[in-house]
């Protein structure tokens, strides 16, 4: 897979665990700096936890 390729799948992961969370709008509205460190922090740590089952498999 070419960096582009990751760099996109990480975005479009990241946009994903957003709408899961409620947090989609807002972000879509106002950018990711209008997340708080709490938000931004559950991302994250959800993002590592996917990230770690996909190479799993």
């Amino acid at each position: 897979m070419a960096p582009a390729d990751k760099k996109l799948d990480n975005i479009r992961l990241k946009y994903e665990i957003a709408e899961e969370l409620g947090l989609g709008e807002k972000v879509r509205k106002f950018g990711w700096k209008s997340l708080t460190a709490k938000e931004t922090g559950r991302i994250g740590g959800i993002v590592t936890k996917k990230k770690r089952l996909m190479q799993a498999k």
